[in-house]
């Protein structure tokens, strides 16, 4: 969770750089906009930004603090690829990790899409920007990020035995001693409620394996009579080092 935290912290004082250039950022749109001859439809997705930044972007300006906003996208939909694979986590922590990979997803409606206090960014662009062009552009990188901290918030609370990451548990199943099948365990690609259902399955097995070993060295025991019982009675006894007698 430490490492969570400093990415995260990361993650924003990169941005701090980049809200410090927002007017840099829209006259780069604007321009982008241009040269498209795309002046009507706001901007309404990352995937926009980057077809912009591919295609219409002739300003060694305009190209700079475009890849500065990519790069922050990329970098918070890496992020949450780790927040998924810290903990299964419950209802709460899933939504908002949910709605963080909706929003950084290239092809995802932003124009909706408004941050709110105490961020200002929207503030910052005219009436006209803010209501029909930029004002979801704009607000993505605060919003993911308060949603962010709000999911290690409550991941936070969680218990201590929720907070092992997926695949330490998964790594977990397969070192046990003596699998009954290994082919019930979590394959590669599975989504992680089905790997966890599998991996719970795996030792759940383990465990009834262990308890059939035990009942039938019980009952071989208890076929052989006294010498049965004596065994049992030195198996039972306490713990004597190498080399001394066991009587």
């Amino acid at each position: 969770m430490n490492e969570i935290k400093e990415s995260l912290r990361n993650i924003e004082q990169t941005y701090k750089v980049f809200q410090q250039q927002q007017f840099t950022f829209i006259a780069a749109l604007e321009h982008s906009r241009e040269n498209a001859h795309d002046k009507i439809k706001p901007i309404s997705s990352i995937g926009q930004v980057q077809t912009y930044t591919d295609h219409y972007c002739n300003n060694t300006t305009d190209r700079r603090i475009l890849l500065m906003f990519l790069s922050i996208c990329a970098d918070l939909s890496r992020l949450c690829q780790r927040l998924e694979a810290l903990h299964s986590g419950n209802a709460t922590t899933n939504a908002l990790l949910d709605r963080c990979k909706t929003l950084v997803s290239h092809s995802n409606d932003l124009s909706a899409v408004r941050a709110k206090y105490p961020h200002d960014v929207v503030n910052h662009l005219s009436c006209d920007e803010a209501r029909n062009h930029y004002g979801g552009v704009v607000s993505l990188i605060p919003v993911v990020l308060d949603c962010m901290k709000e999911w290690v918030a409550h991941s936070e609370k969680l218990p201590r035995h929720m907070m092992q990451s997926v695949s330490s548990r998964r790594a977990a199943v397969y070192q046990q001693p003596e699998l009954p099948n290994l082919n019930v365990g979590p394959r590669r690609g599975m989504p992680p409620f089905v790997a966890e259902a599998a991996a719970q399955t795996t030792l759940s097995l383990t465990e009834k394996a262990a308890r059939r070993r035990e009942r039938r060295g019980e009952a071989k025991l208890a076929a052989m009579g006294g010498l049965g019982r004596a065994i049992r009675k030195f198996l039972d006894g306490p713990w004597k080092p190498p080399g001394k007698s066991a009587l």
